[in-house]
């Protein structure tokens, strides 16, 4: 898809093909704003695989699949092997993970190497375990991984978590808990992971240092004030720049996660009549998971924050929710009826939304259909308020496995015992997600620019411009692998990078526009449909070839071209 994600697949296949595994680059500019494990990562992939936008996924799939085995490991040690299986399907099945893995960014990860590190912290303290410092060896580990991941939150979330659950139960000045905790061997293994390719990066961006907390427009202090202060101090006090993102409001933050645990959400209210005594292994783990689960979303609370930003937390929910569901008290089958009916009403809309859109014709694809709201797409979820109701005319297939999803949990949640309504929940979710899947290659032509990407492939060479910044067809670079100029003046993501000395000049003006595309060169633009008055007032409309078109973007050319046999995929 265009944004982050091809951005992503773009940037591992550039550091593969140049050799330079320290610097991310986009378009020839470095990109200095994450670690590179993810990058890493994804060349490998393509290393053993192939460069393909599927091999591009598989660690986000390995990761996501990980993290459920490690879940249900966690919940089977903790509470016993039933309570582990509920916690490994609360995870493997609620909506946050599968939401949030549709795109490639490393939270996946980062929550991966989160839940290790707890699991290693915890059992390293644990009195019965025979062999504490691999435990403790596994944390480190963990977290140097996770700096490569994320940067300093990956380490700040665990030791801040680990750090209250230590006061809470009165071991964070015993000798007993630092002595199987190894800190100081396990600080030299997280700086043997992690400081080579820190060293590496400052040293190959200068200036090395930078004494001063303000950015700007056309400013450079190189790698360590970037990556530190201005991605770490100043994103979390909301005074970053560029300021290229927004924040969910603190309530919604919140709330949401009713959403993204959904449907073992319902079983949340039975979490509290669980004991938090950490008197045994069990009220031990369920302890940290409260420290853990709260210190993230606490944390989150006072910084700016976009949807998905909680998710390491959601190993620690599943865990309480796994365990609480073991319960089988009032309150989960409490639970248990409130998502029958939850299910019903969710039927019924998507029956009633079938039955509106029964008539509704469905010409060319669905960007046709839907709203713009620009606005909104500083957040990950933005593009969702682009849907109107005439847009669900082209999700009729969707709708329909949707609504059959929500009858089966209907179904199967109505007077129902536990294991057999904890069983269909997990089989609803199934074919949702499979409903979900449909629903995005109908999105396909309005989320991704790979048909024109496909014309651009089969069309002669020429140079090409796209409008705006980098990301908004970004899988045109990733499936064409070509770099090319920018319609825009220097902002968002890659503004930072192009400042340095010796950037290459991608940037141009509608000056510098109007003489290239008026040469005698052949030249391609990616732009947007709604945008075409504005470039036949720059140059002569006849200059203006439509190569291919859609999901409401257009690629032109300045000559006129023979017909190409061009494909939608």
């Amino acid at each position: 898809m265009d944004d982050v994600d091809a951005v992503q697949a773009q940037i591992a296949r550039n550091m593969l093909s140049s050799g330079d595994w320290v610097t991310a680059r986009i378009d020839g500019i470095a990109y200095l704003e994450k670690p590179p494990l993810v990058y890493w990562a994804v060349a490998g992939s393509y290393k053993i695989f192939g460069v393909h936008d599927w091999s591009a996924r598989l660690p986000m799939a390995f990761s996501a699949i990980g993290l459920c085995f490690l879940t249900a490991a966690f919940g089977a040690w903790a509470f016993g092997n039933r309570a582990g299986l509920w916690a490994g399907l609360c995870i493997s099945t609620c909506i946050g993970l599968f939401l949030f893995t549709r795109i490639l960014i490393p939270d996946v990860m980062l929550t991966l190497t989160v839940a290790l590190a707890m699991w290693g912290f915890l059992r390293a303290l644990d009195g019965d375990e025979p062999r504490p410092g691999l435990w403790a060896l596994l944390m480190a580990i963990s977290l140097g991984a996770g700096l490569l991941l994320k940067s300093l939150i990956a380490v700040v979330f665990p030791v801040g978590a680990a750090a209250v659950y230590l006061l809470l139960t009165r071991q964070l000045f015993s000798a007993r808990t630092w002595k199987r905790l190894h800190p100081f061997s396990g600080l030299v293994v997280v700086v043997l992971i992690a400081a080579p390719w820190h060293i590496l990066a400052t040293l190959r961006n200068p200036p090395y240092f930078a004494f001063t907390l303000h950015s700007g427009p056309g400013q450079y202090h190189g790698f360590l004030w970037f990556f530190f202060i201005n991605e770490q101090l100043l994103r979390f006090l909301n005074l970053r720049y560029p300021r290229d993102y927004n924040t969910v409001p603190r309530l919604y933050f919140w709330l949401f996660h009713l959403a993204w645990l959904f449907p073992w959400s319902v079983y949340f209210p039975a979490v509290a009549k669980l004991s938090f005594k950490p008197v045994d292994r069990a009220g031990q783990t369920r302890l940290l998971a409260l420290c853990w689960a709260g210190f993230i979303l606490v944390f989150f609370t006072f910084s700016t924050t976009q949807e998905y930003y909680s998710m390491p937390a959601y190993p620690a929910l599943a865990l309480l929710i796994g365990s609480a569901m073991t319960m089988e008290g009032s309150w989960v089958k409490w639970g248990t009826r409130a998502l029958c009916v939850i299910s019903a009403c969710a039927a019924v809309a998507v029956f009633a939304i079938l039955a509106y859109v029964h008539g509704v014709a469905t010409p060319g694809d669905i960007s046709s259909a839907l709203g713009h709201h620009p606005k909104a797409y500083t957040l990950s979820l933005g593009h969702m308020e682009d849907l109107t109701l005439d847009s669900f005319a082209y999700l009729r297939v969707p709708l329909i496995m949707a609504g059959i999803a929500f009858l089966v949990g209907v179904l199967g949640t109505l007077q129902a015992k536990a294991h057999r309504a904890f069983w269909a929940a997990g089989l609803m979710m199934i074919i949702f997600f499979q409903a979900a899947r449909q629903a995005m290659v109908v999105f396909d032509p309005y989320l991704s620019s790979r048909s024109l990407a496909n014309a651009l492939i089969r069309a002669p060479g020429g140079q090409l411009i796209a409008e705006g910044f980098y990301y908004q067809f970004s899988s045109v670079f990733f499936y064409t692998n070509r770099t090319g100029l920018l319609l825009a003046t220097r902002k968002a993501n890659l503004e930072y990078g192009a400042n340095a000395p010796n950037a290459p000049g991608v940037f141009i003006d509608d000056l510098q526009f109007r003489g290239l595309w008026m040469a005698p060169g052949r030249d391609y633009l990616l732009t947007f449909a709604s945008a075409l008055p504005r470039y036949e007032e720059l140059v002569a409309p006849a200059r203006l070839v439509t190569v291919a078109e859609s999901g409401g973007k257009v690629l032109l050319t300045n000559h006129p071209l023979k017909k190409l046999k061009i494909s939608a995929y």
